[in-house]
């Protein structure tokens, strides 16, 4: 599935990923190829994702890596996903 990351700041992230946890407000959740369409606000927490995108060198500082994961702490924000591309509005 194609992943995109993107605050005021910049885009972040772009590129095919195998999978993305997000943090819920309800709870985390992860999204998978085929997943069903969902909109979900997102609280405080990390954004891991599984795959090669290209992220922004600018600032391939704030990522770290988890568990062969990539992970990015967000304040908040908004994901979308639909027809396996996934958009995650962050703070």
């Amino acid at each position: 599935m194609y992943l995109e990351i993107v605050t005021p700041e910049a885009s972040l992230v772009a590129g095919e990923v195998e999978s993305i946890t997000v943090p819920g407000v309800e709870g985390e959740f992860q999204m998978l190829n085929n997943h069903a369409p969902i909109v979900s606000v997102l609280q405080e927490g990390k954004v891991k994702f599984k795959g090669n995108p290209t992220i922004a060198e600018a600032f391939q500082n704030k990522f770290t890596q988890e568990d062969g994961k990539w992970v990015l702490h967000i304040s908040g924000g908004t994901v979308e996903c639909n027809n396996n591309r996934v958009m995650v509005l962050a703070d």
